[in-house]
């Protein structure tokens, strides 16, 4: 028979919650912690107030080659690999603590949040099983998120060489609208 630490088990709640909070899905939560799935449903519940989202987890490699999920992932995965290196942060610790730097960047920089919890934290498994991989830009030496069986010799950055449809969401061209109809 296991005999089940209190302290260990609280632990256990609070990495959940904090999860929660940033926005994991469950099969992070069931990944990330030793918690049964009904106490982490039942722990949701609690927190959101609502129900889990159902559905299978954004699976895809692809979306992280996207102009603008590029520029945020590789923001991220910079933070990620700063904190694991320099900090000694490691696991689901470096991915919470990057994810909350990376979010203070977005806010005092007041710029759309396009990473959630759950896409970082499959950023890092996708790293970690070497299907994604970061690589130096050849102009500013920035490391950016590329597919690891790319070639790779003489990347340019989607900074320093940006699509000419970068930056033009449907947000973007309303506020553009707004401004262009309040100077008239």
């Amino acid at each position: 028979m296991r005999v089940k630490s209190i302290l260990s088990e609280g632990k256990q709640i609070q990495l959940a919650t904090e999860l929660v909070k940033l926005g994991a899905r469950l099969q992070v939560l069931e990944a990330s912690t030793s918690l049964s799935r009904e106490r982490l449903v039942k722990l949701y519940k609690e927190v959101r107030g609502v129900s889990p989202p159902k559905g299978m987890l954004p699976y895809s490699e692809d979306w992280f080659m996207g102009w603008q999920p590029n520029m945020h992932s590789s923001l991220f995965v910079n933070i990620y690999n700063y904190l694991v290196q320099y900090a000694g942060v490691h696991d689901i610790e470096a991915i919470i603590k990057s994810y909350q730097l990376y979010l203070e960047h977005v806010q005092v920089n007041q710029l759309q949040r396009v990473l959630s919890f759950t896409r970082a934290w499959t950023l890092i498994r996708f790293i970690e099983s070497n299907v994604l991989s970061v690589t130096p830009c050849v102009k500013c030496n920035g490391h950016f998120l590329v597919h690891s069986l790319d070639i790779q010799s003489n990347h340019i950055c989607g900074l320093c060489h940006v699509p000419s449809r970068a930056g033009k969401t449907k947000q973007n061209s309303l506020k553009s609208k707004t401004k262009q109809q309040c100077a008239a």
